[in-house]
């Protein structure tokens, strides 16, 4: 941790209480669920594998197809409580190697466990049309309505169940193996800045020093330890591309983020809409405000370590647990106190991991868990106005995943694409929250000039992410790529995205090796650039005193994953399939950057 982000100025930061999933790695509770998780699994296809087409077209089968539904629902949760405990507490330390075994062990189990109700979704799916149908008139079975539609969606791309069962098994030697690689990988960097050595959190912290020499040194460092690594990380790279095209083809997927689309229930024409969007805007959001910046700080361009550099004259200091905690809470709670209340018990609680440690995962992110428990919140704090927006992001997901969990284990995940509506929305509340309370001229200019860099990295840099994706993909079907070919896309797209004012030094051509998402979900990252462009509309609504906004906006995030984005929208009068939708969305941003033109002096 920096010097100037010790402990005694940020406070005590909190850590998180994982025993409302289990007490500890060898809890005897843990270690019962996992052998009741083997045998319940196991009597559960026993009992009903081969079945559901004659169970489904009895005259009673809708209530009985309905108690199976329950009892696999219940199985998913019980499955689901043993993997989010053993994530969350190797992300907690992922250079422990006692923690690494236990994730490892426990991950083997169930998805050994998890391969005993693989039948269930392929033979509902096997099921007609007509004969779902019929059964859906049990009101017991119409519950789940929306989980049945959606599997449904899955249909042309299900396999044969003995492959399905072997892309299942395999998945712990095959991506999930290569993905813990990566974890690990990165946890264990260290990078070397003025004699001393950091890892990968703080390292990126310094990028936001006001000193430019030690800017300049923490990129360097970087550019040095990825570019030491860049064998294994090509090699990763190569093989989950290669996992994925032998994925999609056997599945019959034709376009490279198709299966990403699915999962978010959105179109393909909805996402390419949203990155013509973005892409085309690039001139009037990053380079005007890169360009604006140079001249702020005197220089013709700005150095790759100079784009998320505080300005000239910002007011900066070192933000306190307890006033990040506050600032949070008092603009979720001008909102709405429901908010404020639920967002309160991640405090009060002890559901927050929030100090920086060496092996903790890097980043930030909210796990939802499982229904009959809670989630859980991560972030490094290091006390900057970055980090009290990011702790208002990732409680925004908690809200959502609290207020989605009544949904059930089946229906409570939200799309990705809708996932991100609530963390942006949070994010919105407290930095206009903060923005009211500037006092001068300098504050305002600093805290928009941040919110604007927020902006662009979520939506600038997301879309130029997924071009990267969508071409690293691309070209790895021609053959395995070189790490001079992967730098070589990745510059091309950094020049395209970020335009003429941001120079690129040696180095900076690896820094794609570090971006988790690639790795863990690939296709993932235009789900913020969507949820922030969404959010912008939202909060204009907001904004206008819509009657009964707050109401309108809870149901949206209680729905879960129960309706898709153009149901849950429209009662806001938004249409995301309307390409006019996204130039909503991206003005917001222009005219903030207008904004900033008139703050210069």
């Amino acid at each position: 941790m920096p010097a100037d982000a010790a402990p005694e100025t940020l406070g005590s930061l909190p850590e998180w209480d994982l025993s409302a999933l289990y007490p500890a790695m060898d809890a005897p509770a843990l270690k019962a669920d996992l052998e009741r998780a083997r045998t319940e699994t196991e009597a559960f296809a026993k009992a009903h594998k081969g079945t559901l087409k004659d169970v489904a077209s009895a005259p009673d089968g809708g209530a009985k197809l309905a108690a199976m539904v329950r009892e696999y629902e219940g199985l998913s949760e019980l499955l689901g409580r043993l993997m989010s405990f053993a994530g969350l507490t190797y992300s907690g330390n992922t250079t422990d190697p006692a923690r690494a075994k236990f994730y490892g062990d426990v991950q083997e189990k169930v998805t050994a466990a998890s391969s005993n109700l693989l039948f269930f979704e392929l033979e509902l799916n096997r099921l007609d049309d007509g004969v779902i149908d019929a059964a859906l008139k049990d009101q017991a079975l119409a519950h789940y309505r929306p989980w049945l539609t959606d599997i449904r969606l899955e249909k042309p791309y299900q396999l044969e169940d003995r492959i399905e069962e072997l892309f299942h098994e395999k998945s712990i030697t095959g991506y999930s193996a290569w993905n813990r690689l990566f974890d690990e990988t990165i946890a264990s960097l260290r990078f070397t800045v003025d004699g001393e050595d950091l890892a990968i959190e703080p390292t990126l912290h310094l990028m936001q020093e006001p000193d430019e020499a030690k800017r300049k040194a923490a990129a360097e460092a970087l550019g040095k330890t990825f570019g030491e690594n860049l064998r294994i990380f090509t090699l990763i790279t190569n093989v989950l591309a290669k996992d994925k095209e032998i994925s999609d083809r056997w599945r019959g997927f034709k376009d490279i983020a198709d299966a990403r689309h699915l999962s978010n229930r959105v179109e393909r024409e909805v996402v390419d809409a949203l990155v013509s969007a973005v892409t085309d805007a690039y001139p009037r959001l990053s380079h005007r405000y890169y360009a604006l910046k140079a001249k702020w700080m005197g220089k013709d361009a700005l150095a790759y370590w100079d784009r998320n550099a505080p300005l000239p004259g910002a007011v900066n200091r070192l933000i306190p647990w307890t006033e990040a905690k506050d600032t949070v809470l008092g603009a979720y709670g001008s909102f709405s106190p429901r908010m404020a209340e639920i967002a309160g018990r991640f405090f009060d609680e002890n559901w927050i991991d929030a100090p920086t440690r060496p092996g903790k995962a890097p980043g930030a992110f909210a796990h939802p868990t499982v229904p009959s428990a809670h989630p859980y919140v991560l972030v490094n704090y290091l006390g900057r106005t970055r980090d009290v927006m990011t702790l208002a992001h990732e409680l925004g997901h908690g809200v959502h995943q609290v207020l989605a969990g009544r949904q059930g284990a089946l229906m409570a995940p939200t799309p990705l694409t809708l996932a991100e509506t609530a963390s942006v929305f949070g994010e919105m509340l407290t930095f206009q929250a903060l923005l009211r309370k500037t006092a001068s001229k300098a504050e305002k200019r600093t805290l928009l000039a941040s919110k604007v860099e927020d902006m662009i990295n979520t939506v600038v840099r997301q879309i130029a992410f997924y071009t990267f994706e969508r071409r690293v993909h691309a070209a790895r079907r021609d053959g395995e790529l070189t790490a001079e070919q992967i730098n070589e896309i990745w510059l091309g797209i950094q020049a395209e995205s970020l335009g003429p004012a941001v120079t690129f030094g040696p180095g900076y051509e690896t820094y794609w090796t570090y971006i988790p998402h690639f790795i863990h979900s690939p296709f993932y990252v235009y789900a913020y650039a969507f949820g922030d462009c969404l959010v912008n509309s939202l909060y204009a609504v907001f904004e206008k005193a819509e009657p009964g906004f707050q109401d309108k906006y809870f149901a949206l995030l209680e729905a879960g994953g129960t309706k898709h984005h153009s149901e849950l929208l429209k009662p806001f009068g938004l249409d995301a399939s309307d390409p006019t939708f996204w130039h909503l969305g991206l003005g917001v941003i222009e005219r903030m950057i207008g904004e900033l033109e008139t703050l210069e002096g």
